[in-house]
C-alpha cells in the first residue's frame, strides 16, 4: 500500500490554474522527488499535501484512507512531518527546545498524569529522544544554543531534527539543499538516503544533482501538469523534461 497518493489534484486561484489533474504515488521506504522549472506548481503541490492549500478538485489518500479537510497541525497524528523553505525556528528558545516541539506526537501524558509525576518521566524520555536525533545530525553540542547563533547550515539541521524527532512515516522536505554549501549538500544526500530505511521522503528541490542521486522516483511538473514520472534515468532522458528546463529537446 502506498504511504501517500494524490489523485487528479487541481488547484485554481481565481482564473489561474496552479495545478491541473496532478497524480503522484509515494511508496513506503522510497525517496520521491518533485521537480520542475520555477512556477511549475511544486510548492502548490507541497502545500496541498501539508494542508496549507485546499485542492479545487481531486483527492489525497494516506495509507489508502481518504484525507479530507486536513490542516497542517493534523500532520503529526497522520505520521507526517515536514520542513519548509523558511526554517520557522523559535529564535528565543534553545536548539533542544525547538526540537522538542516536534516530539508532540509522542507526548501521551495529560494534565492528570503530569500531576502524579508521569509528565516528568515522559519529558525526560522525549528530551533523550531529541538529543539522540541531534546527535545523529551532528549538532548535539549546540543543544543549549539559540538558533540565531548558528550558521545557516546548522540551523537547517535543527529544523530537520525537529521533523525527525516525531519518527514520521512520511517526511516532506521543501528545498532542503537551499543555501547549503557543496559539502553540506553531499552530507545531505547521505542523510536522506539513510532515511528510507525507516520512512518515505518527498523531496521538492532545485538541485538536480542531489535529486538524481538520492531519489528512487521523480515526478516532473511544468505549468501545473505532470510531464514525466519515473526513475531518475528515465526522467533525465525524457525530451519533454529537457524542453521544460532548457527550452528545446536534446
Amino acid at each position: 500500500m502506498s504511504i501517500l497518493e494524490a489523485r487528479g489534484v487541481t488547484v485554481r486561484f481565481g482564473g489561474l490554474t496552479a495545478l491541473s489533474d496532478v497524480s503522484v504515488t509515494v511508496e513506503p521506504g522510497t525517496v520521491h522527488g518533485i521537480i520542475g522549472p520555477n512556477g511549475a506548481g511544486k510548492t502548490t503541490l507541497f502545500n496541498v499535501i501539508c494542508g496549507f492549500t485546499r485542492p479545487t478538485e481531486g483527492s489525497l489518500l494516506v495509507r489508502g484512507e481518504p484525507l479530507r479537510n486536513h490542516k497542517p497541525h493534523h500532520l503529526a497524528r497522520l505520521g507526517i512531518a515536514r520542513t519548509l523553505q523558511g526554517l520557522g525556528l523559535f529564535e528565543h528558545s534553545t536548539v533542544l527546545d525547538n526540537v522538542l516541539v516536534g516530539a508532540d506526537r509522542h507526548a501521551r501524558t495529560g494534565a492528570l498524569g503530569a500531576l502524579f509525576g508521569r509528565g516528568a518521566r515522559e519529558e525526560t524520555a522525549l528530551r533523550e529522544r531529541a538529543v539522540e536525533v541531534l546527535t545523529t545530525l551532528g549538532v548535539e553540542k549546540w543543544a543549549n544554543a539559540l538558533p540565531g547563533a548558528l550558521p545557516y547550515g546548522l540551523r537547517k539541521r535543527v529544523a530537520l531534527a525537529r521533523a525527525l524527532v516525531s519518527e514520521p512515516d512520511l517526511l516532506m522536505l521543501d528545498e532542503p539543499a537551499a543555501g547549503l554549501s557543496e559539502s553540506e549538500r553531499t552530507e545531505l544526500v547521505d542523510l536522506i538516503g539513510g532515511l528510507r530505511e525507516s520512512m518515505a521522503v518527498v523531496l521538492v528541490e532545485h538541485h538536480m544533482d542531489l535529486v538524481m542521486t538520492v531519489c528512487d522516483r521523480i515526478t516532473v511538473l511544468n505549468f501545473g501538469r505532470v510531464i514525466a514520472s519515473g526513475p531518475p534515468a528515465a526522467v533525465q532522458a525524457d525530451p519533454d523534461v529537457a524542453e521544460a528546463y532548457l527550452g528545446a529537446a536534446p
